[in-house]
């Protein structure tokens, strides 16, 4: 059994959505980071970071934090989700660069453009700047694709898990998705996956699956 630790943000609905798609049991800990949960002495010995999501797997005793560790463990564990052979590893290269780009400059897009807008109009520029150029980097990752990883049009695996929740907040990011139709597309195919409806919905309903 594992026990989940998450909140509604795109990294922990990353995690959410691929505990469905394996569709094995586990326990939602829901940590309410806008009361500060995420600071809970509890918590912290789970993940030091204090930041969501985070695991315990009772079956091994392992305790994870960190959304893109978290993914490669449960890919590894279930066997499923990350391609063998030649496209191992580009899978991996896009949950990268996910982590490495698409999380830290969205978010950013996020503080500066959501929630202080008005503030700071060089940050507002240069983070919304860097999105769309993202945004035009996995547009032409999907061009001839239905999936980010894998060969021929791409195989389902945790590099689309790992990147479509932040791309499911482009109205916050004031992004077209018609800007980006390969996006856009790719977009709409993950969201019409099961598993995917209702990792979104994990650990509680804040609105349904946003669709352009």
């Amino acid at each position: 059994m594992i026990d989940l630790y998450t909140w509604t943000t795109p990294n922990g609905r990353k995690a959410s959505i691929l505990l469905e798609e394996l569709g094995i049991d586990y326990t939602v800990r829901a940590i309410d980071i806008s009361k500060g949960d995420q600071f809970a002495p509890k918590f912290l010995k789970i993940a030091p970071n204090n930041r969501i999501p985070a695991i315990v797997d009772h079956d091994t005793g392992v305790q994870m934090m960190e959304s893109g560790a978290i993914m490669l463990y449960l890919a590894e564990k279930y066997g499923r989700f990350l391609p063998e052979g030649d496209a191992r590893w580009p899978a991996v290269e896009w949950l990268m660069w996910q982590m490495g780009g698409v999380g830290p400059m969205f978010g950013q897009v996020h503080h500066f453009v959501k929630f202080n807008s008005g503030k700071s109009a060089y940050a507002e520029e240069r983070y919304s700047k860097e999105a769309k150029r993202l945004y035009g980097v996995l547009d032409r990752r999907l061009d001839g694709r239905d999936y980010i990883a894998g060969a021929g049009r791409g195989e389902y695996s945790i590099a689309d898990m790992a990147s479509w929740p932040w791309i499911s907040r482009y109205e916050w990011q004031q992004i077209d998705l018609n800007e980006f139709p390969n996006v856009r597309d790719w977009y709409v195919r993950v969201a019409e996956r099961p598993a995917v409806q209702r990792g979104y919905q994990v650990p509680r309903y804040v609105n349904d699956v946003p669709l352009p």
